[in-house]
Formats: C-alpha cells, sequence, structure tokens
C-alpha cells in the first residue's frame, strides 16, 4: 500500500462494494461489534454510540449505510449558524446530524471520494429534506473547500484511510477558520504486526492504516492546531477485534474481501490468534483540536 493514489482507489472500491450490499457484509470496518445481517441493519451506527432517537429521525438508508467508529457531533458544540465540514461524509448520517445542530441560517458541507457513496448522501439528504447541505466530490488530502471558511470539521472513522495524514492535518487547518474546531471518531493502533500492515483488505477495514495515538495527535501539532487531545477512547478487546476483523465469515468487512478479513478455510482461527494478539491495541479516539486565532 505504498502508492497513494492505488490505496485511495482500492479503498474507494472497497466503500463502494460495501454500500451496494449493506445486509449481506459487515456493518463497516471499524466497529467493536462486527457482521450483521439482515435483520441487524444499522447495528453499526449504534454501536457508534448514536442515540435511538436520533436514528428513528433519519432516512433508514443513511443509518444502514454508516461504517463509522464513533459520533462525533454527539459531543461537539456545533452552534446555530455555524458552517460545519464532513471529512469521508459516506452516506450522510453525520451530515443530516450537524444539519439539524447549524439550522436553516447554517451549513454543512459534505467531502468524499467514491460516487456510489455520494449518490447515496445525495438520496438520503433528498429524503430528509436538508436544504442546508452541499456534496463536494474530492479526496480529504485535497479538499474542494476554500481556505478559512468553516467553523467546525467533522469525520467519523476515514483519516485512518488516508495513505497521506498529515497532508490531512494540514488541510484541516487549512480550511478552519481562526478559532475554528474540530472533533473527529478515528481509530488508532500501536504495535500493528506486518502481516496486518500489509493486509489490503485490513486496510479498508480501518485496521492496517491506523497510526498510533501520539503520532496521530503529534500530525495535528505539527500541521498548527493546538487544544490537541483525545475526549474518548474505546479500547477494543479480543472478541470485539474478532468481529471486526471478520472472523465469522459473514462476507467480509467494511467492503473487503471475506478471505482478506481472515474468512473462510482455516483464517477464522488464524484471525482469532491475531486478535488475542492485538487485544488493548486497537482503539476508537474522538479527537479534539482548535485552530488558533
Amino acid at each position: 500500500m505504498n502508492d497513494p493514489e492505488k490505496t485511495r482507489k482500492a479503498v474507494s472500491d472497497s466503500y463502494a462494494a460495501a454500500v451496494a450490499r449493506p445486509s449481506d457484509g459487515c456493518c463497516g470496518g471499524a466497529q467493536k461489534g462486527g457482521c450483521c445481517g439482515a435483520e441487524q441493519k444499522g447495528a453499526s451506527a449504534r454501536m457508534g454510540g448514536y442515540a435511538e432517537e436520533q436514528l428513528a429521525a433519519l432516512p433508514a438508508d443513511a443509518v444502514v449505510n454508516s461504517f463509522g467508529c464513533g459520533n462525533p457531533v454527539a459531543f461537539s458544540e456545533i452552534g446555530e449558524g455555524e458552517t460545519v465540514l464532513d471529512l469521508g461524509c459516506g452516506a450522510g448520517i453525520d451530515l443530516l446530524l450537524a444539519a439539524k445542530k447549524v439550522g436553516p441560517s447554517g451549513k454543512v458541507i459534505g467531502v468524499d471520494m467514491t460516487d456510489e457513496m455520494l449518490a447515496k448522501a445525495r438520496q438520503n439528504l433528498r429524503t430528509a429534506g436538508a436544504g442546508n447541505t452541499e456534496l463536494r466530490a474530492g479526496i480529504i488530502e485535497r479538499l474542494p473547500v476554500a481556505t478559512e471558511s468553516v467553523d467546525w470539521v467533522i469525520s467519523n472513522c476515514v483519516i485512518n484511510l488516508s495513505p497521506e495524514k498529515q497532508r490531512v492535518f494540514s488541510e484541516i487547518a487549512r480550511v478552519l477558520k481562526p478559532g475554528g474546531r474540530m472533533l473527529v471518531s478515528d481509530i488508532v493502533a500501536e504495535e500493528l504486526p506486518e502481516e496486518v500492515r500489509t493486509d489490503p483488505g485490513l486496510y479498508a477495514a480501518c485496521i492496517a492504516g491506523a497510526v498510533s495515538e501520539r503520532e496521530y495527535l503529534l500530525g495535528l501539532q505539527t500541521a498548527g492546531m493546538d487544544g490537541v487531545e483525545v475526549r474518548e477512547r474505546l479500547v477494543y478487546d479480543a472478541a470485539q477485534l474478532e468481529e471486526l476483523f471478520g472472523a465469522e465469515g459473514q462476507g467480509g468487512c467494511c467492503g473487503s474481501s471475506a478471505d482478506s478479513c481472515g474468512c473462510g478455510d482455516g483464517r477464522a482461527a488464524k484471525t482469532g490468534v491475531l486478535a488475542k494478539r492485538l487485544e488493548g491495541k486497537i482503539w476508537s479516539a474522538r479527537v479534539f483540536a482548535r485552530k488558533p486565532l
């Protein structure tokens, strides 16, 4: 995964495949809950900390196609009339929640590189009647957003997928207004073995590309952000990691192939061993930062 363009294409293809079969595979790569069948649609969003009343007010398609690892809007201080940018907006679940917070005088911009995701988001925004939202095609390493034009940057388990994370952190600092804030949910990891780092399926599953928490925070500081801190952590245990890796063989995870996730032909047993080795070394973090005045 050394070529950034090839990495981005592989990730985009994985998510395009995932959104095409939301009831057949896992509910997104970075969930503590792992795979789900048709009877558990929306489990990913619930695992990520979204309240039932929030989900009930959203289009069902936005909930089913949520592939995040947290709820970056829930504990933000987004206010009425503000402009919010969602990096890797996917099918639009966080766009819709943010749109409610900013109200008709505010604006929410969603950026995604996957056409299939943007199509889903467009449909869901139309269903919800969210007129204060806008979708833009692009990559998070080169945002199609004006400098110092947004009050908030949010993102849900997307930055870990970038092969050029420092560029992403610099872009966040660029587009935020002075005093603007960032609150993202993302996966971080410590001491991942080479067999994980080089697995394309586990990259798309939000694991192989994850950096350490220290490196993540340092990247934001290097980009010029201050007040950088982790406000919440959800550390995955072995059972959660086994489901995360797709060990039960229920159709792959996060759009990746079942084989890449360790499913089938004895791979499930191997993945179970790997999950035990990595217990306590992978977690979802809610990261906050502010652009200096």
